[in-house]
């Protein structure tokens, strides 16, 4: 077994040879198991090895802390990343006085090993710097935010510097950054230019951050109402750059869909994992009449999209608000969308689909090579065209979404 950046395949011969694309899920540990399994033609050692490597990459945790002083959007940008809107179950308090008294979790709608921690405000009188670090237990988190809606304070300072520390990574992330511009352009509606006010606002965020005592501070300028705008995408691209390479799945498919670029991101670690799947659900078919009982039948087919539609944001209740922003009915939707009926997909009338049961179905069977590669190839293609055409019918959405906003404003 060996590490590749080229695609998947599986070459016949007297040696079991698999080109793997792991990208962080299957450990080193777990490659020497697999190789050792195959040398001893275990393919059931094989199997519940890849299944384990990939329930460890599905459940990795991740702990995100957001810190910042009452008042600067802590809670309302824990809201906009977990796609919660305001007063739905489990949202996160907003309020101009200090809502946070204590350290809050906010685990992810849809995948709850994610929980981000809105801390207690640090300026306000409820709280001391010096025992604020024990007090949050800082050493628990995976990375932390540090969020101002102004100027950076000397506790962020600090903060950052015991949080460099301890080995952890840190981000100043400067909010409301939108009302800013609203204020300046209505105050100076002629001299206005945009770019000239967000470049006055990073500079002024570097400035402070330096005078306080942060060398090479990184700044990003975001908008809790509109994420896909300001420095957000750079944001995603440096966290998931970022973090630890087995946690990187699990962040990625948090993410909100803001523009092509977060799709096609996404589009490309599934794209990773797909393969696992494939050489996992074939392993077994190299044993007679197996394949019969674990095959990739039409029921797992579409439990399979269904789970794809709900890393993309096109499950059935995202899909009903999505029609509500565009004032169209769930059928004017599924008009010019592809994956949101497994029917439409898995159409299969032609002589050559028929032709291509009778070989699945004779090769499982009789087991052996022929039936391990026929279904790792139908698994992997299978999955392949459940991921492009819900990525491509998140983007069509993606587009629609923005062009209505656009147009209302």
């Amino acid at each position: 077994i060996s590490q590749s950046s080229s695609s998947p395949s599986l070459v016949s011969g007297s040696t079991f040879h698999v080109f793997i694309v792991v990208g962080g899920i299957i450990s080193p540990e777990n490659l020497g198991r697999i190789q050792a399994a195959l040398k001893e033609a275990n393919l059931k050692d094989v199997a519940d090895i890849i299944e384990e490597s990939l329930m460890a990459a599905e459940n990795a945790p991740l702990d995100v802390a957001v810190i910042g002083e009452s008042g600067t959007g802590k809670s309302s940008f824990i809201n906009a990343l977990r796609g919660v809107s305001y007063e739905e179950e489990g949202f996160a308090g907003v309020g101009v006085v200090e809502t946070t008294m204590k350290k809050t979790p906010y685990q992810h709608p849809k995948y709850p090993n994610v929980t981000f921690w809105d801390l207690p405000g640090t300026g306000t009188p409820n709280f001391h710097p010096h025992e604020y670090l024990e007090m949050v237990e800082f050493a628990t988190y995976d990375f932390f935010i540090i969020i101002s809606s102004s100027r950076f304070t000397l506790n962020d300072a600090l903060l950052a510097q015991n949080i460099k520390e301890i080995g952890k990574k840190f981000y100043f992330v400067r909010t409301k950054v939108d009302n800013d511009l609203y204020n300046e352009k209505k105050s100076k509606p002629t001299s206005f230019k945009r770019e000239g006010v967000l470049q006055r606002i990073r500079d002024n965020c570097l400035a402070n951050l330096s005078h306080i005592g942060v060398p090479e501070p990184c700044i990003f300028l975001v908008s809790n109402f509109d994420l896909d705008d300001f420095d957000f995408p750079i944001l995603e691209e440096t966290l998931l750059n970022e973090l630890p390479v087995h946690k990187r799945y699990t962040f990625v498919l948090l993410l909100p869909n803001l523009s092509d670029a977060s799709i096609e991101m996404k589009r490309a670690f599934l794209k990773e994992k797909i393969w696992l799947d494939a050489l996992k659900s074939s392993a077994l078919s190299f044993i007679p009449f197996m394949a019969c009982f674990n095959g990739f039948d039409l029921p797992q087919q579409e439990k399979c999209l269904n789970l794809y539609r709900s890393h993309f944001g096109l499950d059935e209740n995202s899909v009903k608000g999505i029609a509500e922003k565009l004032s169209m009915s769930l059928e004017d939707i599924k008009s010019f969308t592809k994956s949101l009926t497994i029917q439409f997909l898995m159409q299969d009338d032609s002589i050559a689909d028929k032709a291509m049961k009778c070989a699945e179905c004779y090769c499982s069977v009789n087991g052996g090579l022929p039936s391990t590669l026929f279904q790792f190839f139908k698994i992997y293609f299978l999955h392949l065209k459940f991921i492009n055409t819900v990525a491509d019918d998140a983007k069509i959405l993606l587009h629609k979404t923005l062009k209505s906003l656009s147009l209302r404003r």
